[in-house]
C-alpha cells in the first residue's frame, strides 16, 4: 500500500515546494505504488473548505507523511498547522522558515502595529494608505517557527531544502524509519578553503555586498577563507548540507560568503552569540558589523532570537 504524503505551505516563498519537485525522477519513480500525494497545492489544485471549495471548515486528508514549509504569521497559518498535525502521523517541517522563522521572522525585531504603519503607509512605492482589516486573517503576535504552535517530528531546514535530503527523509520514512536528522556539522566543517585563523583585514568587517579578490582559475583549496578576508561569513555557525550529498557549500562554490539560510547548527543554538565568538577567535570586532543583530539572525528570528527592544525605534 502507498504512503500517504500531504504538503502545504504558510508563510513562505515557495521555494520548498519547488525543491521538492527537483527531486525528480526519484520521486517520480515513487509515485503511484510507493507514495500517494493526497495534498500538494504544488502539483494540484487543492481546496481547503473540501473538494469545491464550499464547506464551511478548513479540512485537509489523512496522510502518513505531513510536509510543512513556511513559518506562522497570521491565524489563517496556524489553524492549517494545527489541522495537518491532526492529520498525520509524522510531520516535517520543511525549510528554516519553517523550522527557525527564515528571512519573514526578522520582522520580529518590530511591532506588527510598526510593521504595518511602515508597508503601507510609509512604503515609497505607492501612496499612503490604511492596513486592510478585512477578510484578512489577523496577524499573530509574531512569526512563529511551526514547532512554536504544533510539535514537529523531523526538522529539515534549508532556504530552500536541497532535493537530496528531501529524497532522503522520504524514503527513511518508506523504509519504516521513524526519525530523520541533518548531522549537527557546520558550513565551515564541508568548506574546503585555506584558513589561518587569523585575519589580516585590520578594517571593519565587510558585508558581502562586493566581490573579494579571488583567482576564478584556481579550485576552492586555493583560496583564502572569505571571513579572514574580511568579509561576514556566517559559516562557522550555520548547519552545513546546502550542497545535498556532494560539493562545498554552494555559496562558497559561487565564491560569495555564507548566508546562514541552513539555520542553526543544533536546536536551540544562538547564532549571534556563537558568530561573535567565531569573528573575536580570529581578531575582528564584532562591534564594527552594521545592524548585528539583523545580520547574524537572519533566517532565525523565530524562538525568540529577534523581538523588540525596549525603548529602540
Amino acid at each position: 500500500m502507498a504512503v500517504k504524503v500531504s504538503s502545504e505551505w504558510l508563510n513562505a516563498c515557495s521555494g520548498c515546494e519547488i525543491s521538492i519537485l527537483n527531486i525528480g525522477d526519484v520521486i517520480v519513480d515513487l509515485i503511484p505504488d510507493k507514495i500517494e500525494l493526497v495534498h500538494i497545492p504544488a502539483l494540484v489544485d487543492s481546496k481547503y473548505f473540501g473538494p469545491l471549495g464550499d464547506g464551511d471548515k478548513l479540512t485537509l486528508p489523512e496522510a502518513t507523511v505531513g510536509l510543512l514549509s513556511g513559518g506562522i504569521r497570521n491565524e489563517e497559518h496556524a489553524e492549517v498547522a494545527e489541522e495537518m498535525r491532526k492529520k498525520v502521523n509524522i510531520l516535517i517541517a520543511l525549510g528554516t522558515c519553517a523550522t527557525d522563522g527564515g528571512i519573514p521572522a526578522q520582522a520580529n525585531m518590530w511591532k506588527n502595529e510598526e510593521v504595518l504603519a511602515k508597508v503601507f503607509g510609509a512604503c515609497p512605492t505607492h501612496e499612503p494608505a490604511s492596513p486592510p482589516t478585512e477578510i484578512i486573517p489577523g496577524y499573530t503576535d509574531n512569526v512563529k517557527a511551526v514547532d512554536e504552535v504544533v510539535n514537529v517530528d523531523i526538522f529539515l531546514p534549508g532556504c530552500p531544502p536541497h532535493p537530496d535530503w528531501i529524497a532522503d527523509a522520504i524514503l527513511a520514512l518508506l523504509d519504516g524509519k521513524t526519525e530523520w536528522a541533518l548531522e549537527e556539522r557546520s558550513v565551515c566543517d564541508t568548506c574546503p578553503v585555506i584558513r589561518e585563523k587569523k585575519s589580516g583585514a585590520g578594517a571593519a568587517i565587510k558585508r558581502p555586498l562586493d566581490n573579494f579578490e579571488y583567482n576564478p582559475d584556481e579550485p576552492l583549496d586555493k583560496m583564502r577563507c572569505i571571513m579572514e578576508q574580511g568579509w561576514l561569513c556566517p559559516g562557522a555557525v550555520t548547519r552545513a548540507g546546502c550542497a545535498g550529498k556532494s560539493g562545498a557549500p554552494r555559496c562558497v562554490q559561487a565564491r560569495q560568503a555564507c548566508r546562514g539560510c541552513f539555520g542553526p547548527i543544533r536546536k536551540g543554538a544562538r547564532p549571534l552569540v556563537d558568530m561573535m565568538g567565531a569573528l573575536s577567535s580570529i581578531g575582528q570586532d564584532s562591534k564594527t558589523l552594521i545592524d548585528r543583530r539583523a545580520m547574524l539572525n537572519r533566517f532565525v528570528g523565530a524562538h525568540n532570537n529577534l523581538r523588540p527592544l525596549p525603548g529602540k525605534k
